[in-house]
């Protein structure tokens, strides 16, 4: 069983600016994952299993909704603590990291701030636990980065709903208790439902055949004809804003965690170029090995400031949705750059598992198209600082 020897890189002293608290949760969370997980997921990734057994352990490091309050079985935490648990969980694994984000920021996230206040008693403690698991049901076979020209809908049937429709690309679906679910209603009009499982007419097939994110379930949500009752419908912001807002928790959740995976293979790196020798001198002797080093680490260094910055904005309520997509788009990016230095650096070593830079390249590739592609986000900052959307092929009126 191969030993995780991790230690963070801080090149210009980062922890100074972190409280004690957000410090603690980070660290509790750091060894929960040495312990719990980096000896087995090189298994569940290769058999393309998830590891359910360790969604008490989750739910016991505050992994679940962090910043919910704890009226409601939250931590209560800000929000620099539950990207540095985030931050954590993908210096691991990108699928575990996934898995947490979702219940957190897509889950528990819109039942808190759109829910009724029985809604929230019924669901967010047992997903605090990891007791209750939830889904997230926005993005559909043809409907990707444009959400809102999304099909499923609902009617008003009386005493109930009526929900058709279809979801893919579904983390945590195929063993989810509960789904918030993005549907239009007669109007046109965007709500959130929670969908339970066990309704008649609602499936989750898994979706086999992954070569990224092996160790998260990844499944469709099927309505057809599923009765919703009525209590189940989010009351407290309609319109396609609303899982906008979950996204953009979840995107900052992202760029904490593909700072992590871009931090593990700069750490596994470094400490190879020290150890493996050529020409009877250590690899990391040579300049092209230290050009790449110097590379990652200043990328790293750079991405941990704009992402506290943003952490820090977020915790004051001032961080915009284009602040969250620059943060996420940089992030991974530099992430997947260092994640090929790293191999390289690593020579053939870094294609076997026994390193993790191949399992962090192919699980970012799909961190880099999921919750907004690299190109949409680019074109999110490209419209806030123009004031032009280039969404469209339509000109706009600048008049």
């Amino acid at each position: 069983m191969k030993s995780d020897l991790y230690s963070h890189p801080d090149y210009l002293l980062m922890d100074e600016l972190l409280t004690d608290e957000q410090k603690l949760v980070r660290d509790t969370a750091r060894a929960w994952v040495k312990k719990e997980v980096s000896p087995i997921i090189d298994e569940h990734y290769e058999k393309a299993t998830f590891p359910m057994h360790l969604l008490k352990g989750l739910g016991e490091i505050g992994a679940f909704g962090p910043y919910i309050p704890e009226q409601y079985g939250g931590s209560g935490l800000d929000q620099i603590s539950y990207g540095l648990i985030m931050q954590e969980l993908e210096r691991c694994d990108s699928g575990l990291r996934s898995t947490a984000s979702v219940q957190s920021s897509l889950v528990m996230y819109p039942i808190w701030k759109y829910g009724t206040e029985e809604q929230k008693l019924k669901y967010l403690p047992k997903l605090a636990t990891g007791e209750m698991m939830g889904c997230f049901g926005l993005t559909e076979p043809d409907h990707g980065s444009n959400p809102g020209g999304m099909i499923s809908n609902f009617r008003d049937m009386g005493d109930h709903y009526l929900l058709n429709g279809a979801k893919m690309w579904i983390s945590n679906a195929p063993f989810a208790d509960i789904a918030v679910v993005w549907a239009k209603d007669e109007s046109g009009r965007i709500h959130g439902l929670i969908v339970e499982r066990g309704m008649e007419g609602f499936s989750t097939p898994e979706m086999h055949g992954k070569l990224s994110l092996r160790a998260s379930a990844t499944g469709e949500l099927i309505f057809d004809n599923v009765k919703v009752p009525k209590e189940n419908l989010l009351p407290g912001r309609s319109g396609l804003g609303a899982p906008l807002s979950c996204l953009d928790s979840a995107r900052f959740g992202i760029a904490w965690g593909a700072l992590g995976a871009a931090m593990d293979c700069y750490d596994q790196a470094l400490r190879y170029s020290k150890e493996r020798t050529q020409f009877n001198v250590p690899i990391g002797a040579f300049q092209l090995t230290q050009k790449k080093l110097a590379e990652m680490i200043t990328e790293i260094t750079k991405a941990q400031f704009i992402t506290l910055r943003v952490g820090q904005l977020r915790n004051e309520g001032r961080a915009t949705s284009a602040m969250i997509s620059m943060i996420k788009r940089n992030n991974v990016e530099i992430a997947l750059n260092i994640a090929r230095e790293a191999r390289q650096i690593h020579g053939g070593m870094g294609i076997t598992s026994e390193y993790s830079m191949m399992r962090h390249m192919a699980n970012l590739e799909s961190v880099v198209t999921y919750e907004g592609t690299h190109d949409i986000h680019l074109l999110i900052t490209g419209m806030d600082v123009t004031g032009i959307p280039a969404f469209t092929r339509e000109m706009p009126d600048l008049k």
